[in-house]
């Protein structure tokens, strides 16, 4: 077996094997969480492995080209491992996996079998199935730029370069009044005008859906309200006292940049690109053929 060590090869050779499966999660938050289908915990480089979670793989699907290996992750949700509402909030979404071959009598001999990220996640009657994706599933994703008149940049990335934390784009608050985890209010909301943070971010700071953010749909004044309405609910407990941040919307055009943002020198887009209707003009004997508006 190829990438086997002496030790596990002879082991597998003696017909009389100890083995089992182990896994280990890692969360993009670095919340780390390791299992075993072993019936008792085991102990690899001094990290625990549970064996009360009931998690299970089926057989990996691997090759050698650059197919995308697969297989799927089976197990019952726990209030101490994998909790539903984690599931929920998408905190495993893209989680880095890693799963051996382990000789549970001695865990020094094992063989990484796979290692990938988890892909679809869904939950079934109080158990979840996570599709598991191999390494190669990143050459699977669209690659170069894409030529558009709106900016292809997110605010506040490496090729946007504008500097979130400068003064006046961004605002932090404790929540005063939520509705179904999308709607909030505040009585008092002063400093910036109706729809400054249309389009931005609402990030959750602290609690128990720290980490969690939501793009802002509409940002208006309700009387002497200020209401911030969210496209997507946020899937986590957003009592009031929590600690938000709201950052300033950007809706990806130059005249935005410019006066809003004063970035022009790092706009992704390209605003003078030809519309459709230039591309698709004939010749003409009279007037200028610019594939403008007919009126």
């Amino acid at each position: 077996m190829a990438g086997v060590s002496a030790a596990l090869q002879a082991h597998l050779e003696s017909g009389h094997t100890t083995l089992c499966h182990a896994w280990r999660i890692t969360r993009r938050d670095g919340v780390v969480f390791a299992f075993t289908d072993h019936d008792v915990p085991l102990v690899m480089e001094g990290e625990l492995f549970r064996a009360d979670t009931g998690l299970s793989a089926r057989a990996i699907a691997q090759s050698t080209g650059l197919a995308v290996d697969n297989t799927e992750a089976l197990g019952a949700l726990s209030d101490v491992t994998l909790r539903e509402d984690e599931i929920e909030q998408g905190r495993f979404d893209g989680a880095q996996v890693q799963a051996w071959l382990v000789n549970w009598a001695d865990t020094s001999q094992r063989k990484l079998q796979f290692r990938g990220t988890i892909g679809e996640l869904r939950r079934v009657g109080g158990a979840f199935r996570a599709e598991l994706r191999g390494l190669t599933e990143v050459l699977n994703q669209p690659q170069g730029r894409v030529y558009q008149k709106p900016c292809t940049a997110v605010l506040g990335d490496s090729t946007c370069r504008f500097a979130l934390e400068t003064p006046g784009y961004a605002e932090t608050r404790n929540v005063q009044d939520v509705e179904e985890g999308r709607i909030f209010a505040w009585d008092s909301f002063q400093g910036f005008e109706a729809g400054w943070f249309t389009r931005g971010r609402l990030e959750v700071l602290d609690g128990t859906a720290q980490g969690l953010w939501g793009l802002i749909k509409h940002d208006r004044f309700d009387g002497v309200r200020r209401v911030i309405e969210l496209w997507e609910p946020l899937r986590g407990d957003l009592a009031e006292g929590t600690s938000v941040r709201l950052v300033a919307g950007c809706d990806k055009r130059m005249e935005t940049c410019r006066l809003k943002f004063n970035n022009l020198l790092n706009f992704q887009g390209f605003p003078d690109l030809p519309g459709e209707d230039w591309v698709v003009a004939v010749p003409r004997s009279t007037g200028a053929n610019t594939g403008g508006s007919l009126r």
